[in-house]
């Protein structure tokens, strides 16, 4: 399969023909390098692609883009073993064929000009995203369902640890099936689950919460606005991105609030976290739109999503009436 796809797979192709597509794209002698923003079920799925390519390449390495914080997330990795290697360590001439899964290149500034073979993504389709093979569901509730789809149409009965992290990877992305998802969730979710062992995953779950996170939670609860159905909070400058996606899908709990919206500035870049639990609304189009007019990135689903602007783009904004808390809150009022 050597023809570049612009637009991913019709509906109406099966998943038998995709898996005899996916393996015409490899080779015996090929290194695969799996890209991934690595969260549970980025990293179920990249597990799962290794899985599935098994003996039909040489070797597959995984890179992560983004620094590993969360406590739960270094008991998934340390607990199911996880092999990834920061993209620092990245040897690009050692790699002969790309994949990316659970993101598209778009999402990524070092990688938005990479030719990939490979992208298997749950997400908004971009129109500039094009591989050998492309294969984007976006409204799968999880990237780990459309990998379990995979690995039951070529036979492949998934050993506990790939299966525990695939479910793992279910119950994150569709926080327990709150946010959205379809049918194929609900099964792939019940197929593994006769394979997955239960206590490793009540195990990363009891693992969110650390005395460092305890002082963000502070923090928050001391700098939460109430604007009608909006809890906002800017934590102002922090050290891990994934604080602030704790403290959004905290305080979603809360009664009075529809949407949770946290803001905070990382590596010289204004990050906001939005979480929507309302019917109107589309936390991953408001993304899209936030910073859209000064040249930032957005996206993700109805009920979670991320955008981002490097603070030199807004510098001018920010400067006119005092600081980045009051500009995202000036942003958020029409919501």
């Amino acid at each position: 399969m050597n023809q570049i796809m612009n637009h991913p797979f019709p509906k109406s192709i099966s998943y038998t023909e995709k898996c005899k597509h996916l393996l015409e794209v490899v080779g015996p002698e090929d290194t695969l390098g799996i890209v991934i923003d690595a969260d549970p079920d980025a990293m179920a799925s990249a597990l799962a692609l290794k899985r599935f390519l098994w003996r039909k390449v040489r070797k597959v390495v995984t890179y992560h883009t983004n620094p590993v914080q969360r406590a739960d997330n270094l008991a998934f990795i340390k607990l199911l073993r996880i092999d990834q290697q920061h993209i620092r360590h990245m040897r690009p001439k050692k790699i002969t064929k790309w994949a990316i899964v659970d993101s598209q290149p778009h999402h990524h500034e070092q990688f938005k000009d990479r030719e990939f073979d490979i992208i298997i993504d749950h997400h908004p389709f971009d129109p500039l995203s094009k591989a050998r093979f492309m294969d984007i569901r976006e409204d799968y509730g999880a990237n780990s369902t459309i990998m379990t789809e995979y690995l039951k149409a070529a036979g492949i009965r998934p050993s506990p640890r790939l299966a525990t992290a695939l479910f793992h990877g279910i119950k994150t992305d569709t926080d327990n099936f709150v946010r959205g998802a379809l049918q194929n969730d609900i099964n792939a979710f019940r197929y593994l689950y006769r394979f997955t062992n239960v206590n490793i995953i009540k195990k990363i779950e009891s693992s969110e919460m650390t005395r460092r996170t305890l002082g963000s939670y502070r923090l928050a609860i001391e700098r939460l606005i109430l604007l009608k159905n909006i809890a906002f909070i800017h934590m102002g400058e922090v050290d891990n991105v994934d604080h602030l996606v704790i403290i959004a899908d905290f305080f979603i709990r809360l009664a009075e609030a529809t949407w949770s919206i946290v803001s905070g500035i990382y590596d010289k870049k204004l990050i906001v976290i939005f979480r929507n639990a309302g019917f109107r609304r589309n936390a991953g189009k408001t993304a899209q739109n936030f910073f859209s007019k000064w040249g930032g990135s957005g996206g993700g689903h109805k009920g979670a999503a991320r955008a981002e602007v490097p603070i030199a783009e807004i510098s001018k904004e920010i400067g006119k009436r005092s600081d980045t808390k009051d500009f995202v809150l000036r942003q958020i009022k029409g919501l």
